[in-house]
């Protein structure tokens, strides 16, 4: 418990120091945002608002992690763990080019999608091929080929090609789901905070009662190879999210931009992985997935119609431009993002409670 403490009090601290300083390294640079053609009425006065602030979280989220091993933690980085943040930071630098090339040539938008997809790509498949390796002492490895919900399903095996595809559609769908809710001050920060905060618990929670660690036994323990480590990840990665907040929160002062979206997107996709967790995060990332789904069905619809489903997606735009303050959005959708995480945390506890019963 305390090096998740321990953990999260650094991040913190990192995330709200060196995010001043980025955005005033970045404002001399003049690395501004450009805004999207549909919303510049709305969101005019944020053009020129420093980007690329998700390095904090990526700074801060790698800090509180490595100090935390330094310094309180009785056993060092695990395989998991390491995994995951490389997931994390992958993503980082794909979204970082993103942004890097916007700025270059003052427009919305960065890397192709062809360029984007094969980064995406390559990072989801070297951690799908690791993490099938590196089993511990009891043959546990980080992720596992089966499809899982709260636990692994027996009877769906994807095997290990399967595994990498999966894992592929996986991280991308949620880089580009957190991607797509990054489109207010602070939306995709404070999401991404309660959703980490979940996983918190969650992988507090399999640490307890853990099948190997002595922690639990019988059909209600939990088979991951290194949940401490996990749960230290996303305390770090949660509290680097709420620091960051601090200076992102309406009227921003800096964006994460694509940097920090496309992290926290293979950030919550590897939690899922290797906590055996798939299908629980899509009710725990609920609005992350309404924002894609607004995205699809808004495409599919015109593409068939030539009629827009919704004045403009992602979702919250629709609600902006029907006349919605942008901190009204922002603080409803943050509501359904916290009932969300709240169903999901019932819904593990309960599959936990009819085990244990049992």
């Amino acid at each position: 418990m305390k090096s998740i403490l321990v953990a999260a009090a650094v991040a913190l601290v990192i995330s709200i120091l060196f995010t001043p300083y980025l955005i005033r390294i970045f404002s001399k640079q003049g690395f501004g945002q450009e805004i999207r053609e549909e919303v510049q009425k709305s969101h005019a006065a944020k053009r020129g608002t420093p980007t690329m602030g998700g390095m904090a979280i990526l700074v801060a989220m790698w800090a509180g992690y490595l100090i935390t091993h330094l310094t309180v933690a009785e056993e060092g980085p695990t395989v998991s763990g390491l995994l995951v943040l490389g997931l994390t930071t992958a993503l980082g630098i794909v979204g970082f080019l993103d942004d890097f090339i916007k700025i270059r040539k003052q427009r919305n938008l960065g890397l192709n999608k062809t360029a984007k997809l094969v980064g995406q790509l390559v990072a989801a498949v070297l951690f799908a091929i690791l993490a099938m390796r590196f089993p511990d002492d009891n043959g546990i490895t980080p992720a596992s080929e089966h499809l899982s919900f709260i636990r692994d399903i027996s009877i769906v095996s994807f095997g290990a090609i399967g595994f990498v595809i999966f894992a592929y559609v996986a991280i991308s769908g949620w880089s580009n789901a957190v991607n797509f809710t990054d489109g207010m001050d602070g939306l995709a920060g404070g999401t991404a905070a309660m959703v980490l905060a979940t996983y918190v618990l969650i992988s507090f929670w399999q640490l307890r009662y853990d099948c190997t660690g002595g922690g639990g036994s019988g059909p209600a323990c939990y088979t991951v190879r290194d949940p401490l480590d996990i749960a230290i990840v996303a305390a770090a990665a949660m509290s680097a999210c709420i620091g960051f907040l601090w200076w992102n929160a309406a009227p921003a002062k800096i964006f994460m931009g694509d940097t920090g979206s496309l992290a926290l997107g293979g950030l919550v996709a590897g939690l899922s992985m290797v906590t055996r967790t798939e299908l629980l995060m899509i009710i725990i990332g609920g609005l992350f997935v309404v924002e894609a789904l607004s995205v699809v069905l808004q495409i599919v619809v015109f593409r068939s119609t030539r009629r827009r489903l919704f004045r403009m997606a992602p979702f919250h735009h629709h609600f902006e431009l029907a006349g919605w303050a942008e901190t009204t959005v922002i603080i409803r959708f943050w509501v359904l993002a916290g009932i969300s995480c709240l169903f999901g945390v019932g819904l593990f506890y309960a599959d936990w409670l009819s085990l244990y019963g049992g």
